[in-house]
């Protein structure tokens, strides 16, 4: 039934809506079809007549309704030399302030990388590394990549190598450990001991921890003073550092590393020698001979101004024996000449 309902529904508005539409239309035509008439039935609108200007007169309206030409304005010089100029202008201030403009935009990392490399020339009696060492008292601080390249630097380097041969050939005479036997297979594991105790040490002391708690991990020289104060620094060293904001302050880089590389050493010496004991005695040993380096390092410079010294000394002594030598030749010289010309005299006589 609903079904039915809907399309009776449907179909009595269709034909509403047929029904309808017609009507609409001549609604509309018929309002249009007015609107037509009432627009014809309306009056023309008068049209405006303008009289005829004499002769004389026409000229004179028609120069006046003609308007003037708008005044041009003057046309403005360019500066054609201006743009020229002002590159070129620019191009030599600019040439002039680039060397300090770049010095003065070079960072700190780049100035401490050019100190680094200054310091890699670094050598005691030309054999020992002191690539550690500065003795410039406003080094800027290192970062961590530098401190780690630092470390690699000097551990790489011939000298712990010959070091540690020489440490190997001393234990191997005293056969400080028995276990490893003698001959070359002892000399290797002495070898091997002592150049990891030093790679070990100085890997946590002078790269890990000094990047870890913001400590310098070179050596700063004092270079002058009293000997005693010099002496009582270079031993100070190993137990007091410089930080990287440039206070100085306990070394704990350096003492706890140096603990952690003999504790790690106790994996490959004798197992004799794995005491608790032992491991504090190895690290502590290894900070005072830190001690011993650091003294060599301060001394050094004045060792070889001393010996230059003396050296200039003797040249000069041997410059002033040879030309007194030379004058007292000279001089005997004419008196030579002068007897020998008397005979001759004496003779023609």
């Amino acid at each position: 039934m609903r079904l039915v309902f809907r399309l009776a529904l449907a179909v009595s508005l269709s034909c509403t809506a047929l029904l309808t539409s017609p009507c609409a239309l001549v609604a509309q035509e018929s309002v249009a079809s007015a609107v037509v008439v009432a627009s014809a039935d309306l009056p023309e609108l008068p049209q405006p007549k303008i009289a005829a200007a004499p002769e004389s007169v026409a000229p004179e309206l028609s120069a006046q309704q003609t308007p003037a030409p708008p005044a041009q304005p003057a046309p403005q010089q360019t500066p054609a030399s201006t743009p020229a100029q002002t590159p070129t202008a620019q191009g030599s201030s600019s040439s002039q302030t680039a060397a300090p403009e770049t010095d003065a935009e070079k960072s700190a990392h780049d100035k401490a990388e050019e100190q680094l490399k200054a310091q890699e020339k670094q050598r005691v009696m030309g054999v020992m590394a002191t690539f550690n060492t500065t003795s410039n008292k406003d080094a800027l601080p290192l970062s961590s990549g530098q401190k780690f390249k630092l470390f690699f630097k000097s551990e790489t380097d011939p000298w712990p190598f010959l070091l540690a041969g020489a440490v190997a050939g001393i234990g191997l005479a005293e056969d400080s450990y028995p276990a490893w036997g003698q001959g070359a297979q002892g000399y290797a594991k002495h070898f091997g001991a002592a150049y990891s105790d030093a790679f070990i040490g100085n890997f946590f002391g002078n790269a890990v921890l000094t990047s870890l708690l913001h400590e310098d991990p070179r050596y700063f020289q004092k270079g002058s003073g009293p000997v005693v104060k010099r002496a009582l620094w270079a031993a100070a060293s190993s137990v007091w550092c410089r930080r990287d904001n440039g206070k100085f302050g306990p070394n704990y880089a350096n003492v706890v590393g140096n603990l952690i590389g003999a504790a790690i050493s106790d994996t490959y010496y004798p197992a004799s020698q794995r005491t608790v004991g032992n491991t504090i005695t190895n690290g502590f040993t290894v900070t005072a001979q830190g001690v011993i380096g650091a003294e060599i390092i301060e001394f050094w410079p004045d060792l070889v101004r001393h010996h230059k010294q003396k050296q200039a000394e003797k040249l000069a002594k041997r410059q002033a024996q040879g030309d007194a030598q030379g004058t007292g030749e000279k001089k005997a010289a004419p008196k030579a000449g002068q007897g020998t010309q008397q005979n001759e005299n004496q003779n023609q006589q």
